[in-house]
């Protein structure tokens, strides 16, 4: 975001959502907005945190236009960011601490991390602040800033833990299903949720929870991002 403060214009446009709607969200108190002499004002960092928290109760169409607002001229771009090497349906962990730690341990595979033990620090904060987990058993764990230091690339792992992990789902749910997350610019990261929001709205969580294989699950999830992409 190119503000320290934004108005409801300039928040609207941003994320690609209609003012009306942003102001109705404001007036209703589901936005983190002040009333300034008249006008409303967003915060940068509030609203980041607001947009991770919450981004999985907005509506497709709302994830559709934030997804296409956030693009810097990409389009299929998971294939460069996940690989095998990065994704194991059976992973060891029983835990949040251990997941956590094993979610980083798959992402030193890839030869890409530099910084572990500052992943597994950053991602245990964004935890304690609010759980990554979702409705449905999947979970979208990642820091809350991004961290272009910590990798090589910009990358997301794929991990099952088949046994589920309490890791505190608004709906009670283990949680089987991770997607790591590891940004290195702040649009970039909020296209990916947005992204990884829309393309689970399908059938994809069932699916990848019957393939055991890591390069029949990486077909699968490079499928579910050309679907989206391409409207089919």
């Amino acid at each position: 975001m190119p503000f320290t403060t934004m108005t409801l214009e300039q928040l609207a446009r941003h994320i690609g959502m209609d003012a009306r709607e942003v102001r109705r969200m404001a007036e209703k108190g589901q936005l983190p907005g002040q009333m300034i002499r008249g006008e409303w004002r967003f915060h940068h960092a509030e609203m980041l945190d607001w947009l991770q928290r919450e981004m999985h109760t907005l509506g497709a169409a709302d994830l559709r236009n934030l997804e296409r607002a956030m693009r810097d001229g990409s389009d299929a771009v998971f294939r460069t960011m996940l690989s095998p090497h990065g994704i194991d349906m059976n992973l060891p962990a029983r835990s949040r601490p251990s997941v956590l730690r094993e979610l980083v341990k798959l992402a030193e595979r890839t030869g890409l991390v530099y910084d572990s033990a500052g992943l597994i620090e950053a991602l245990e904060a964004r935890e304690a602040l609010c759980a990554t987990a979702l409705p449905g058993g999947l979970a979208l764990p990642h820091p809350r800033t991004v961290m272009p230091w910590a990798t090589a690339e910009p990358m997301l792992c794929l991990a099952r833990v088949p046994a589920g992990v309490p890791l505190g789902a608004p709906d009670g749910r283990l949680t089987d299903l991770f997607v790591l997350i590891i940004a290195h610019e702040e649009r970039q990261h909020l296209m990916t949720l947005a992204r990884l929001s829309l393309m689970f709205q399908s059938d994809l969580a069932d699916r990848l929870r019957e393939i055991d294989d890591s390069s029949e699950a990486l077909d699968v999830i490079l499928a579910r991002e050309e679907e989206l992409l391409t409207g089919k």
